[in-house]
């Protein structure tokens, strides 16, 4: 937990080293978010593997797909911040079964942290309240494994490795705080597990979301 608290610390002192800001943007989504299937290899203390997974989002079972966003924006285009997204992925069950796991899951949470730059244009349609938006972060991959393979059963946080995002979208502003918005978010991140028994996984995932949410600035 040191190591985890540690990494989150020196994210964040990316962001609050800068001055102070002229806005903040505190924002939450939820959404429809899935997976690439991707390739995933290791061994479970006994046995190795190495296969595709075809991964799926499931996003409204719980826990749910949701994700928290806090943005400074240092000019009226450009913006800086701190994002987590708490993602999830689940093996299908034939991939799950076929290749020997009672569990294989990344599901209390994929759980992406990042430093955020966006680039926004204000207030380009609907007589100024629409504002199209881009922007992309890099941070690290803290997800709660759910791996049970064998006698090999890991239930834990880790942080696995980094964390990539990119997010193009739009604001619709309700008055001088409030606003809603709509986005596409993209993920890759790289994860290099340690499972019980000495065990390891390694798999690199790749999720597209489509998201909804509100934002409240002061």
């Amino acid at each position: 937990m040191n190591r985890q608290i540690a990494a989150l610390l020196a994210l964040s002192s990316t962001v609050v080293a800068a001055p102070a800001p002229a806005e903040v943007e505190l924002s939450f989504y939820t959404g429809f978010q899935e997976a690439v299937d991707s390739k995933a290899k290791g061994d479970d203390g006994q046995n190795d593997f190495d296969f595709t997974v075809d991964w799926e989002g499931k996003s409204a079972d719980m826990p749910p797909y949701y994700g928290f966003r806090a943005t400074w924006w240092r000019s009226e285009r450009i913006g800086y911040g701190l994002e987590f997204n708490h993602a999830k992925v689940y093996a299908s069950d034939s991939d799950r079964k076929k290749h020997g796991f009672d569990d294989l899951e990344l599901t209390d949470g994929m759980n992406l942290f990042t430093a955020n730059v966006f680039y926004r244009w204000p207030g380009q349609w609907a007589s100024g309240r629409i504002t199209p938006y881009v922007g992309g972060g890099l941070g690290f991959a803290m997800p709660h494994v759910d791996v049970e393979r064998g006698d090999s059963d890991t239930f834990e946080y880790q942080v696995t490795g980094p964390a990539a995002i990119w997010v193009a979208g739009a604001s619709w502003e309700l008055n001088e705080n409030w606003a809603l918005f709509g986005e596409y978010k993209g993920s890759y991140s790289s994860h290099d597990i340690d499972l019980d028994n000495g065990g390891e996984m390694e798999t690199d995932i790749t999720t597209n979301a489509f998201n909804i949410g509100v934002s409240y600035s002061f």
